[in-house]
């Protein structure tokens, strides 16, 4: 198999290295992706070898930060997979205010990468806010890029994160954001109700909390099946009696408890 720029020794060390540090379960067939990644670090370090980031990484616990930035995959859109909104908005909401009213809803926005879906829950929880009077509500969004983390507390945007919100709520957008470099800003007001904070998935989340609704979308894929099944395990630890988990496909993820099973099933 074609290795690209890495030793068959340093890309076997380099995906054990991924694995340490993040979990994700690589192959072989990332090496042109990984390799296309770590090369602008490698030049701004100004080191000659991939073998050479690898031991710097092993012996700078300063470096193990960008490198998990290097390695971990952010790709999401607002109110992506509309099913699972057309969910939350229709059926969810409306169920937990019935029962719960005078609480304040708690979501855990788990892997959230650069703010979409966290922000796409907001703006469902301030319209419903707008037609539920004493409706409240937290969002706490974790990732374990502090890089893109930062983007999601900046909450600007453009491409196709501003193409699609543009298209499928066009309404939203005149409410919820504001013209920027380009792009589109998330309006303060959005973030009022909204914590970030570093998280690794497969370590229990601290401190310790009980969410009503989870969303762990879209992450497992990455991950073996030992890890997929500890990190189910660890946001079982996170959720109220009554929590709702949202883990892929809105046909198989939505269930009054979190799923038994690594496959989300």
């Amino acid at each position: 198999m074609d290795t690209g720029g890495f030793t068959p020794a340093t890309l076997s060390a380099l995906i054990a290295l991924v694995r340490k540090h993040t979990g994700i379960a690589m192959t072989e067939r990332k090496s042109v992706l990984l390799e296309r990644r770590l090369r602008p670090r490698m030049q701004a370090l100004q080191l000659g070898s991939y073998q050479a980031y690898l031991d710097k990484v092993e012996q700078d616990r300063a470096e193990v930060p960008h490198f998990i930035d290097l390695v971990t995959t952010n790709d999401t859109l607002f109110f992506r997979t509309p099913q699972v909104w057309d969910y939350v908005e229709k059926e969810f909401l409306p169920q937990w205010w019935q029962s719960h009213q005078g609480n304040k809803l708690k979501v855990w926005s788990a892997a959230s990468s650069s703010g979409e879906e966290l922000y796409s829950m907001a703006m469902l929880c301030e319209e419903f806010a707008a037609a539920q009077p004493g409706f409240s509500y937290q969002i706490h969004a974790t990732d374990i890029s502090q890089q893109i983390l930062a983007l999601a507390r900046d909450g600007q945007y453009t491409g196709r994160s501003v193409e699609r919100i543009q298209s499928t709520h066009p309404d939203w957008v005149k409410k919820y954001f504001r013209p920027s470099a380009g792009g589109l800003r998330v309006v303060d007001g959005l973030k009022k109700n909204v914590e970030l904070a570093q998280h690794n998935l497969l370590t229990p989340l601290r401190p310790a909390r009980q969410f009503d609704l989870v969303f762990l979308r879209n992450v497992l894929i990455y991950f073996d099946q030992d890890h997929q099944q500890t990190i189910l395990n660890q946001a079982r630890l996170s959720m109220a009696p009554h929590a709702i988990m949202i883990v892929g496909n809105p046909n198989r993820s939505l269930a009054e408890t979190p799923p038994t099973s690594s496959t989300g099933r």
